[in-house]
């Protein structure tokens, strides 16, 4: 039987061909696979809320945790160095500087403080336990509990480039921040490969919120301006308009990350409301450390149950400090202290979050200052679409 002989250099040729073909392929399949599971080093946590939410309280129960570099509303800065502009407009600055600090590349800051020299450069610096604790600074460890004020009078003076430094020697990366009005313009940081992004959600009862505000009206009055587009005018929003674009962006969260949501959603969204983690902060509390793969430990159990059972609600001048309170007083305290009118015109701008969020309404005065009566509803998957509400 005859044989056909084929040249070697042709036999090389064809396989060479062959395992380009392949590799094409298999480049091309991949493109259409999903992304290896292997995950970024350092895990990404986004505390989104509002404005006198209790966020600051949420955000310290991660910055206290030795393994967590925390930083607080650092989007503060394009707000304040472009006042002039909405909310809108800077939702996508605000969310290119969130994703480098969680990235620990704090050269974003330059565009807003060029001049930045030393930690107290930065907004609420002293609010991280991170960086009042080595490498940061050698006056604290990464066990301690820190203060604001100790921080202040010792650390204030390292170096702005300890930020970064410090930042890349965490395994938990957690920002808390105020100024996203939208869901959906955090779906190219869900979706990057270089971040593993997760979103605790905090809400609170739209009415605790306001009376809260009352507190710190002069404070917000330029961050009311940029919620309204008011092209750099302060405000004080005695008509509750702030408090009606709030409680729409928390619905739209809500339901964007509840109904129907992406695929790259699933396991990295946790609504929380501020009433269920006063009512029962070590439950609550491990469940977003359970969430986002943090364990608790005594030193923090705790720091926990003694700053949430003070002996008070707390005093106006302590409106932006963590301080040990009656927790679950000031969750309450609303019902003393708003009129009912106020109330009612509140009930009216914020229904839907009200309702879709878990709460009660009330129609009297003796039912809001009936505090037997719990106006904090079970948990429960409601249904609800911005169709079905009109306010006044």
């Amino acid at each position: 039987m005859a044989r056909i002989r084929i040249p070697s250099t042709i036999v090389i040729i064809f396989v060479t061909v062959q395992t380009g073909f392949l590799l094409f392929m298999y480049a091309r399949y991949s493109s259409f696979m999903p992304q290896s599971e292997e995950k970024p080093s350092q895990a990404h946590i986004l505390i989104l809320s509002s404005w006198r939410s209790g966020s600051s309280f949420v955000g310290q129960l991660f910055s206290q945790h030795p393994s967590v570099f925390y930083l607080m509303e650092p989007a503060w800065h394009v707000w304040v160095t472009l006042y002039q502009n909405s909310a809108k407009v800077l939702h996508m600055a605000v969310r290119d500087l969130v994703r480098s600090v969680f990235l620990c590349d704090m050269s974003v800051f330059d565009a807003y403080m060029p001049w930045k020299r030393n930690l107290s450069d930065l907004f609420q610096w002293a609010a991280s336990r991170a960086l009042c604790s080595a490498p940061a600074c050698d006056s604290f460890q990464r066990t301690d509990i820190t203060s604001e004020m100790a921080c202040k009078t010792l650390c204030g003076r390292y170096p702005f480039s300890k930020v970064e430094e410090a930042c890349k020697t965490y395994s938990h990366v957690v920002i808390k921040e105020v100024r996203f009005f939208d869901l959906k313009v955090l779906y190219p940081l869900l979706t990057d490969p270089s971040l593993n992004l997760k979103i605790i959600h905090l809400v609170r009862d739209p009415r605790a919120v306001v009376k809260s505000r009352e507190q710190s009206v002069k404070a917000l009055a330029r961050d009311n301006g940029i919620v309204l587009s008011t092209n750099g005018t302060k405000v004080e929003d005695s008509k509750y308009k702030v408090m009606q674009e709030v409680c729409r962006s928390h619905v739209q969260i809500y339901e964007t990350a509840t109904l129907k949501p992406p695929d790259f959603l699933k396991d990295r969204y946790l609504m929380v409301r501020f009433e269920d983690l006063v009512r029962d902060p070590l439950s609550e509390i491990s469940e977003m450390y359970k969430f986002a793969d943090l364990s608790l430990t005594p030193r923090l159990k705790s720091w926990i149950y003694n700053i949430t059972h003070g002996q008070g609600p707390g005093k106006k001048k302590e409106a932006f400090k963590i301080t040990s309170r009656d927790a679950v007083s000031v969750s309450q305290a609303w019902r003393n202290v708003l009129s009912f009118q106020k109330v009612k015109k509140i009930q009216e701008v914020c229904k839907g979050a009200i309702n879709i969020l878990g709460y009660q309404l009330v129609d009297s005065e003796k039912e809001q200052r009936d505090l037997t009566l719990d106006l904090v509803l079970p948990r429960r998957q409601n249904r609800f679409s911005w169709s079905s509400f009109n306010p006044k």
